[in-house]
């Protein structure tokens, strides 16, 4: 089991716009080859943790609330861990969500627990990534560069990570992303 950050970023290193959205994700060249190579890593996981403001989008992106079958299309019936310090978050109607609060480190025997012998995707965002890898919890990070900057926005690693404890494992072109595979080094 790894605990892997797989996430898209632009050139300038960010998630998500100013206004917390993917939007600009989807109309870059080369989406839906990067998309089919994530779907083929999500097969793979047994837990997926994300924090609120990813969660929240993802609900309202895909209207999931009006359509909760969705979720059964994009995740399947892994857990999701939400991490959130909100306590009016609504959760999808079916799905296995359970949404914690506090430290990463008191939730990790659960997390392990859930996903068994598969691997842990953490979702985003960034910060929850840095507290994962506070708790010695990050094997992984691939982040597929998007040829786009935004300017401002959600920093795509907002924690400080030495280069002694990356190592590069992989390169690929996908259309216009740079796919890159590190293992992090405790």
């Amino acid at each position: 089991m790894r605990f892997v950050y797989a996430t898209a970023a632009t050139l300038d290193g960010f998630l998500a716009d100013a206004d917390n959205s993917l939007d600009w994700l989807f109309v870059v060249e080369g989406g839906d080859e990067s998309l089919a190579a994530l779907e083929t890593f999500v097969a793979g996981v047994g837990v997926m943790v994300e924090g609120s403001t990813t969660y929240r989008w993802v609900l309202e992106h895909e209207d999931l609330l009006e359509a909760p079958e969705k979720w059964q299309e994009l995740y399947g019936d892994k857990p999701t861990f939400v991490f959130s310090s909100r306590e009016d978050l609504p959760v999808v109607p079916g799905a296995d969500i359970r949404v914690v609060s506090g430290r990463v480190a008191d939730h990790l025997d659960a997390i392990r627990e859930a996903a068994g012998d598969q691997d842990v995707w953490i979702v985003g965002g960034g910060d929850l990534v840095g507290q994962f890898d506070e708790a010695g919890a990050l094997d992984e990070i691939w982040v597929s560069i998007a040829a786009v900057t935004l300017g401002s926005g959600a920093p795509l690693l907002p924690r400080r990570i030495e280069s002694d404890r990356l190592r590069l494992v992989d390169v690929e072109q996908v259309g216009q992303f740079a796919g890159l595979r590190y293992r992090v080094l405790r």
